[in-house]
């Protein structure tokens, strides 16, 4: 079965474009566009789509509204996952988008099977932005997250047991599955099973939103530091 994707942004070329990219995929079909965030969910209200390309500004709601609405935690289940696209790294806009719940973001200039990679990685599940990248965006933006004036206190991070809590610090400090599994001496496969039961027992879509968790409780602090 193809994904489904669903264009979102208020240039026209640009949907050309990367309807074009799609287009040529076997495995994905464009199924939906908008020019904004609020036709965006008016489509998605009466459309089935996979994945969101999300650009971040837009005329009356930007793709930070339109994707928090989109990842609301009632629909979490049925929720389209959300790439997020935008001009620049380290943009305040992508990181407001990822603290919201979409599963990653690409710069629009990405080359083309960078972008039909991450549309899949995000199809299946994976987030499709390296910790270490979300964790720069935490660093530069981590006045805006209310946690971390404060003691780390978060009552959904108390039910992870004590080696849970251990994995969480972790991939909040950027390190991938394999790297986590050398330090704590697990095996990766051990390593990959315990994030998935912090995603659970938290909530949580993706590794990106483990990282939002971990700097807004304050377990982790600007510059990675354990809190």
């Amino acid at each position: 079965m193809a994904i489904r994707v669903m264009l979102v942004d208020d240039q026209v070329l640009l949907r050309t474009g990367f309807r074009m990219v799609l287009a040529a995929q076997p495995d994905m079909e464009v199924v939906a566009e908008a020019g904004d965030g609020v036709e965006a969910l008016e489509v998605l209200a009466g459309t089935e789509v996979d994945v969101v390309l999300m650009d971040v500004r837009m005329p009356r709601m930007d793709g930070v509204e339109a994707t928090r609405r989109i990842c609301a935690p009632e629909d979490r289940e049925r929720a389209p996952k959300v790439l997020i696209l935008t001009t620049f790294d380290l943009d305040e806009y992508a990181f407001s988008a990822l603290k919201v719940g979409a599963s990653g973001f690409m710069l629009k200039d990405v080359p083309p099977a960078e972008l039909l990679g991450a549309i899949r990685s995000v199809y299946s599940g994976d987030a499709v932005v390296a910790p270490s990248t979300t964790r720069r965006l935490l660093d530069r933006f981590t006045p805006m997250l209310p946690g971390t004036a404060r003691e780390p206190v978060n009552t959904e991070i108390d039910r992870l047991t004590g080696r849970e809590r251990e994995v969480m610090l972790l991939v909040a400090q950027g390190l991938s599955n394999g790297e986590i599994a050398a330090r704590l001496v697990l095996s990766e496969a051990t390593v990959k099973t315990h994030v998935g039961r912090i995603l659970t027992k938290l909530g949580l879509r993706d590794r990106v939103q483990v990282v939002v968790m971990a700097y807004e409780s304050g377990l982790v602090r600007a510059g990675g530091g354990a809190g």
